[in-house]
């Protein structure tokens, strides 16, 4: 089956969502006219704190810190895509998440925790595809834009810090438009083994009240077994390049990270049109700037649909 990558929750930030690629896990996007549809949920847990490349013991941190030195932040988010090929070369997809996450941290000079429970919709993603570069389509390009439809004001629930806005990086929006950019190839090495490459590329347009994100980029790759046409295991590795934040309202020192992740799960073709996916995903590789907190693994299930 011929398929279009696109891959609308991995544009998050390394502190928002996982970088896993969904549309290749739910067996992609056939380029053939129609409608297609994708629900999935990602989980994970963030609570390791880290500098560099190391992870940090928090009884080696001294409280209060010159620092803030981050606690966790539990990730529950959902999103929903559609998407729609008017024919074999064009295709659209427009994914919203909607995120529920829960922060605690100690601020620098405090000796408490301050903790916050954020739930709405993130950033809504339009990306548009054109893969008719030849006949097999197998190669092709991504253009759009994020939108600041996610709220950016939310303020800490309880703690020394309650009342105060939470750090922008953490907000449900970023309040920034940005300018969505990407190719990918797949292909099959035989009847059995197939592939694909995907680059992606998130570049702020604009600043929003002295904060703007990081550049980020997202490649991803990966393999699946097709001898079976009901059960398709799948392995991918997903990385993310993220620069510092920027302004006045950003946490400058303590943002940007290269993470890199390993990512086996597994498809179920329920029937020619709706299959369920899930996959884990495990760091391979993790260096941040400053000091952060990053997960230990992630889970993601989802559920696709061809109209």
């Amino acid at each position: 089956m011929a398929v279009a990558i696109v891959s609308p929750a991995a544009l998050a930030c390394s502190a928002c969502g996982c970088t896993l690629s969904s549309d290749w896990a739910s067996q992609g996007l056939a380029t053939s006219k129609g409608w297609r549809f994708d629900a999935r949920f990602d989980f994970f847990d963030q609570d390791q704190l880290r500098e560099g490349t190391s992870s940090i013991a928090r009884d080696a941190v001294a409280i209060p810190n010159e620092r803030e030195v981050q606690q966790y932040t539990t990730n529950r988010n959902y999103t929903f895509a559609l998407d729609y090929s008017p024919g074999k070369d064009w295709g659209v997809s427009v994914a919203l998440p909607w995120f529920n996450r829960s922060h605690g941290t100690i601020a620098a000079g405090d000796e408490a925790v301050s903790t916050s429970h954020d739930e709405g919709i993130g950033d809504l993603r339009v990306l548009a595809r054109y893969s008719g570069f030849d006949a097999q389509r197998d190669t092709g390009v991504e253009f759009g834009v994020k939108l600041p439809t996610g709220a950016f004001g939310s303020k800490f629930a309880s703690g020394p810090q309650q009342g105060e806005t939470i750090d922008r990086g953490l907000q449900l929006g970023t309040g920034t438009t940005d300018l969505l950019l990407g190719a990918y190839h797949f292909g099959a090495f035989n009847a059995d083994w197939g592939y694909f490459g995907q680059a992606l590329l998130q570049l702020p347009l604009n600043s929003r009240e002295n904060f703007k994100p990081g550049t980020g980029l997202n490649l991803n790759a990966g393999l699946r077994y097709t001898a079976s046409e009901t059960f398709v295991p799948q392995l991918q590795v997903n990385a993310r390049f993220e620069k510092r934040e920027q302004g006045a309202n950003a946490d400058v020192d303590n943002s940007g990270a290269t993470l890199i992740y390993l990512s086996p799960g597994m498809t179920w073709n329920l029937s020619r049109r709706f299959s369920a996916y899930a996959f884990a995903q495990v760091p391979l590789h993790q260096r941040v700037n400053g000091l952060q907190i990053e997960l230990r693994w992630s889970a993601s299930v989802g559920l696709h649909y061809i109209f």
